[in-house]
């Protein structure tokens, strides 16, 4: 089994104020022990390390780096599928929807990857299951 793993997703194991930091750590740890594949993006990666650098504070970059990253297997977005992903997101023209989230649409499909750990709902938009729950999370 595999998952993309979302900014989202990644800030919330970070954060331990994040509305969806518990569900966010359990189904981490059960994915480690169950030898989950776990993919992102460079991409990613990037906008991870911006947000939580200035969200959270430095201590949560090398937590990123030093215990989270090494899990990950990072795919490497190129020329054409930054291009394919620009493409969508002029298409869709929607404020809140990033050149990453685009990005990270078309590598999944590039991918065959159905499933995303991230509670961002453009993924859901897109066709994708968004694991766990955003109703697992507390209010």
């Amino acid at each position: 089994m595999t998952h993309f793993v979302d900014t989202s997703a990644l800030v919330a194991l970070l954060s331990a104020t994040d509305r969806y930091h518990s569900v966010a750590a359990t189904a981490w740890t059960s994915w480690l022990a169950e030898d989950v594949r776990l993919v992102t993006s460079n991409y990613v990666v990037t906008e991870t390390t911006a947000l939580v650098q200035n969200r959270i504070g430095f201590d949560a970059v090398t937590a990123l780096y030093g215990g989270i990253l090494p899990v990950l297997q990072v795919e490497w977005i190129d020329a054409t599928l930054h291009s394919a992903a620009a493409a969508i997101m002029m298409s869709v023209r929607q404020r809140r929807l990033s050149l990453v989230d685009c990005t990270s649409f078309e590598l999944m499909r590039r991918l065959g990857l159905r499933t995303v750990f991230g509670f961002d709902q453009h993924f859901i938009a897109q066709g994708f299951a968004c694991l766990p729950s955003r109703g697992d999370a507390p209010q």
